[in-house]
């Protein structure tokens, strides 16, 4: 029986992210043939049959990197009830082809592990990467020229500081972070824009700051790559040797299902 087209399913803190691809991975980065994005906290698991069937294929393998249990089971289950022939993989740092040079490589979240995969099939031979991925919380990790992972720093993600500047203050409002898609002014003529402006340009500095001390280790600039909803502004922010990849987990998880470990 020839192998089941994948569905990668990145499940983080705020969003469930799908993608499709095919069973043969090839040398290339593999690119999704569809993807499909669900509320992390209140997923619509009745959008998943139409997308399923767009795909035309009666049968998949669920490959799942997942930082959040409680939506993982809730993923779990309805497999189970709907499409009960599908085989369902939740990933483990020990079934990534990729070496950890961390005492516990266990601890380490999956999400960073599977950027760090895919980072390996784009950096240049004998070259490290910085691999940057902004989300719920922003993580910064290094891949060494050997391409081991070898760790790095997580910073609280621009939704998430927002939500600490309007709890832990009175009058301070509640800012709908999506809307910093392209760079705010530094200087902000009002509350609202003070707040975009200091909470954009505290994560992109932290990007810089980390990105910088990587570097101090080796002759050359590594080169960085992005994902993440602000992904495509802050790359343009970090110079020519920063890439945006928006598939970057997902296409993680093809790799950690295609390739031998």
């Amino acid at each position: 029986m020839p192998p089941l087209p994948v569905i990668a399913v990145d499940v983080g803190n705020a969003r469930i992210k799908l993608g499709c691809f095919g069973a043969d991975g090839g040398d290339e980065l593999p690119e999704p043939r569809t993807t499909i994005m669900l509320d992390g906290r209140r997923p619509e698991w009745d959008r998943l049959p139409p997308w399923l069937k767009e795909i035309g294929v009666a049968q998949t393998h669920w490959w799942i990197g997942s930082v959040n249990r409680p939506t993982t089971t809730r993923l779990l289950d309805w497999i189970r009830e709907h499409r009960p022939a599908d085989p369902a993989t939740l990933l483990a740092a020990d079934d990534l082809p990729i070496a950890v040079t961390l005492e516990r490589p266990d601890m380490v979240g999956i999400d960073r592990l599977l950027d760090a995969v895919a980072a390996n099939r784009l950096r240049a031979a004998a070259r490290p990467a910085v691999v940057v991925d902004v989300g719920t919380a922003i993580t910064v990790d290094l891949v060494s020229a050997d391409g081991a992972f070898r760790g790095g720093a997580i910073v609280p993600g621009i939704g998430m500081s927002a939500r600490a500047m309007h709890e832990f203050t009175d009058l301070l409002p509640m800012i709908e972070m999506s809307e910093l898609s392209t760079p705010p002014p530094a200087i902000g003529a009002e509350t609202t824009a003070a707040m975009r402006s200091g909470l954009y340009w505290s994560a992109v500095g932290a990007i810089r700051e980390l990105v910088g001390r990587f570097s101090k280790d080796f002759d050359g600039e590594p080169e960085i790559f992005l994902t993440g909803g602000a992904g495509p502004a802050v790359a343009e922010l970090l110079g020519p040797h920063a890439h945006h990849v928006p598939h970057l987990t997902l296409a993680g998880i093809a790799l950690a299902a295609t390739l031998p470990m």
